[in-house]
C-alpha cells in the first residue's frame, strides 16, 4: 500500500503519484468525475487506462474511498449515516429533506471536538483527529447518495469547521469545476468565533455564509458555554464579521441555542437586541434561535425550553427591529439534531441501505 502522511488524504496521494509518474493533470480530473459517478473502485473506472487503474490499485489498494458506511439511520426526513475513515475513526453525517422538495446536508470536520461546548455531545467526546479534505469532501460525494447533491452544505456537523485547516482546500475541492463544481453561496461555515481562521475565511471565501454561535450575550457565561470565549471573545469574532459585511454585503447568522432557564431570560433577550443594533449593518445580521436538544454527554443540568418560549422570545426580537428567525430542527429522535452527534449508535436501531 502506498503510506499515507499524518492527515494527508488518499485522494491527495493520488495525485502526487500521478503527477511523479508523468500522467496528464485530465486523468486525476477523470478519476474524480468516475467518483462522482457512483464508481467506487479503480478497475471500474473505464476512462482510465488500464495500466494506470492497475497501477493504482497495486499502490492503494481497490477503491480510493477514504469513508467506508459502518450504520445509517432514518426518520421521517433525516438521514444520518456513520461514516468510518480507513484509520478507523467515525464521524456523522446529517442529510435532511425538506417538504418544500430541497434538501441540505450537515457535514463534519473533525472526528470529535476539542473545544468541549458543554451543550453538546461532541464537545463531550474530545477531539481524535482532524478530517482530511478527502474525508470532508467524500461525506457529499459518497455513491451511497447515489449521484443526489444536496441544494446547501453546512459545516455544522462533528468538530469546530475553523479549527481544522484542511477545511479551506475542502472548500476549494467543493467549489472548483471539475471536481465539485458547487456554487460557495450553497456552503455554510458555522463557528463558535475560530477569529484567525474566521478573518481567512471571510478573506478567501467572501460568499461562503458564515453562522457564528453566540447562546450568551454575556461573555462570563458564553465563556461556560463555549470556552473558547476565553481565548477569541465574541467581540472579537463580531468586529471581523462587521468588516465582512462592510466590505461583502453579505448577510451573517448569528445561532443563539436556547436552554431552558439558562440563557433565556429578558436580561439575554435585551442584551441580544443591544449586540445586534450596535453592528455596522445591523439589516445584515440575522438570528437564528435553535431550541437546545438533549444532548450525550452535555451538561446534565441543561433542558430544553418549551416551543412556546422559543417562538415568543423570536417574536420579541423581531419585534425590535431584528431578522430572527427559529431554526427548523429535524432527527431529534435518531440524534441527528444540533449539538447530538457523537458517533455512537447506542441503543438505536441501525440500518445497511440497500444496495
Amino acid at each position: 500500500m502506498y503510506p499515507n502522511p499524518p492527515n494527508v488524504g488518499i485522494l491527495a496521494n493520488i495525485q502526487a503519484y500521478l503527477r511523479q509518474a508523468g500522467y496528464p493533470a485530465f486523468r486525476y480530473r477523470q478519476l474524480m468525475q468516475s467518483l462522482q459517478q457512483g464508481i467506487q473502485n479503480f478497475d471500474d473506472m473505464v476512462e482510465l487506462p488500464k495500466p494506470i487503474r492497475k497501477n493504482l490499485s497495486t499502490r492503494f489498494g481497490p477503491t480510493p474511498l477514504p469513508l467506508k458506511i459502518a450504520t445509517s439511520q432514518a426518520s421521517k426526513q433525516v438521514e444520518k449515516v456513520l461514516f468510518e475513515t480507513q484509520l478507523g475513526a467515525r464521524i456523522e453525517t446529517v442529510r435532511s429533506h425538506y417538504r418544500a422538495g430541497w434538501t441540505s446536508m450537515c457535514i463534519s470536520s473533525q472526528a470529535g471536538c476539542g473545544l468541549g461546548c458543554t451543550f453538546c455531545a461532541t464537545g463531550a467526546m474530545g477531539l481524535m483527529k482532524n478530517l482530511t479534505c478527502d474525508e470532508i469532501c467524500a461525506q457529499v460525494f459518497h455513491p451511497y447518495w447515489q449521484k443526489q447533491l444536496p441544494d446547501s452544505i453546512a459545516f455544522m456537523g462533528m468538530g469546530e469547521a475553523l479549527a481544522n485547516p484542511d477545511v479551506f482546500m475542502a472548500i476549494d475541492t467543493m467549489i472548483a469545476k471539475g471536481h465539485g463544481g458547487i456554487s460557495p453561496r450553497r456552503l455554510t461555515v458555522s463557528t463558535v468565533g475560530h477569529a484567525p481562521n474566521l478573518e481567512q475565511l471571510t478573506q478567501k471565501h467572501p460568499q461562503v455564509n458564515i453562522t457564528l454561535s453566540v447562546h450568551s450575550p454575556f461573555p462570563e457565561q458564553r465563556a461556560q458555554l463555549i470556552p473558547l470565549e476565553r481565548k477569541f471573545p465574541l467581540a472579537e469574532n463580531l468586529t471581523i464579521l462587521d468588516r465582512h459585511v462592510m466590505n461583502h454585503h453579505r448577510k451573517v447568522y448569528l445561532a443563539y441555542l436556547l436552554i431552558d432557564h439558562v440563557n433565556d431570560t429578558t436580561d439575554h433577550l435585551n442584551a441580544l437586541i443591544a449586540l445586534v443594533k450596535r453592528r455596522c449593518r445591523p439589516e445584515l445580521f440575522h438570528v437564528n434561535v435553535i431550541r437546545y436538544n438533549t444532548a450525550f454527554g452535555a451538561d446534565p443540568s441543561y433542558r430544553q425550553p418549551e416551543a412556546s418560549k422559543v417562538s415568543t422570545f423570536v417574536e420579541q426580537l423581531k419585534a425590535q427591529g431584528i431578522h430572527a428567525t427559529r431554526r427548523t430542527q429535524f432527527g431529534e429522535g435518531i440524534a441527528a439534531a444540533c449539538g447530538q452527534l457523537h458517533a455512537v449508535t447506542g441503543s438505536l436501531i441501525s440500518r445497511q441501505k440497500a444496495k
